[in-house]
């Protein structure tokens, strides 16, 4: 993807133009995590029930999924739910669900045209029967496209997710010693893609919430006050020239630069 690219989808003059133009595209991130939070709070502001928080996040799935791959973002993973979510009302876990199979329906061929590959993490045979047939749907229309990886995270836990991966390495038979960072990570359901390097959260909240807990170790962490419904393209700009802005170190120091004689 290139500047052009993004420039020929956001208005001229735009706040989202201006912000296009600061972004460095050899220093994206690979990988970009969102926990969608303020869904509620957001309903809530506007005195309407829960649900329509929800439906109105819909937008913005849309705005971050698409504005993603025009960037050129290898891969975009998005918490939807996670395993502690069915406390909810059963009511809001309907809607939720419902939610789930019409933006897949609606969004198929958006998907298709934006050459994205949709994968699901989590735990899936959890899932209702026909939710779990507009997954597979959607997983196998998208399975020839080659751009962004489009990861969903549905009934997902951080620590569900380590605990299912030890236990894989016990159904294969591995021993302790067989096993490092590498290996284990090929273990869980991120396999073969990029840890993230940055690590969105919305709504103000200074948590990461049981999200990707191996994965997210070294990532940049990007918060805002704005709610879910809220965000959009712009706020993804944003936080990617953030990231831009900072220096990685993974823990070690950053060497001075060496002055000549």
């Amino acid at each position: 993807m290139s500047l052009e690219d993004l420039l020929t989808w956001a208005p001229a003059g735009s706040r989202e133009a201006s912000l296009a133009r600061q972004v460095d595209f050899d220093r994206l991130p690979a990988h970009v995590a969102v926990i969608m939070d303020g869904n509620g709070r957001w309903a809530a502001h506007r005195h309407l029930p829960r649900v329509e928080g929800h439906r109105a996040g819909i937008d913005s799935v849309r705005d971050v999924v698409e504005t993603s791959a025009r960037l050129g973002i290898e891969v975009l993973t998005l918490y939807a739910f996670s395993v502690e979510n069915w406390k909810r009302p059963r009511t809001e876990v309907g809607v939720l669900m419902g939610l789930l199979k019409r933006y897949l329906r609606l969004e198929l061929e958006n998907l298709l045209v934006n050459d994205i590959r949709f994968q699901v993490i989590g735990r899936e045979d959890e899932l209702p029967v026909d939710v779990r047939r507009e997954l597979d749907i959607g997983r196998e229309r998208t399975s020839g496209n080659h751009g962004m990886q489009f990861n969903i995270a549905l009934n997902y836990g951080g620590r569900a997710e380590i605990v299912e991966a030890a236990r894989r390495a016990i159904r294969a038979g591995l021993q302790p010693s067989d096993l490092d960072e590498e290996r284990f990570g090929a273990l869980l359901y991120t396999a073969g893609q990029p840890d993230p390097d940055l690590l969105i959260r919305t709504s103000g909240e200074m948590r990461v919430s049981n999200f990707l807990l191996w994965q997210i170790a070294y990532a940049e962490i990007w918060v805002t006050e704005t709610l879910w419904p809220d965000f959009r393209a712009r706020h993804l700009l944003e936080a990617i020239l953030d990231y831009q802005k900072r220096d990685r170190r993974y823990g070690g120091i950053t060497q001075p630069a060496v002055v000549g004689n």
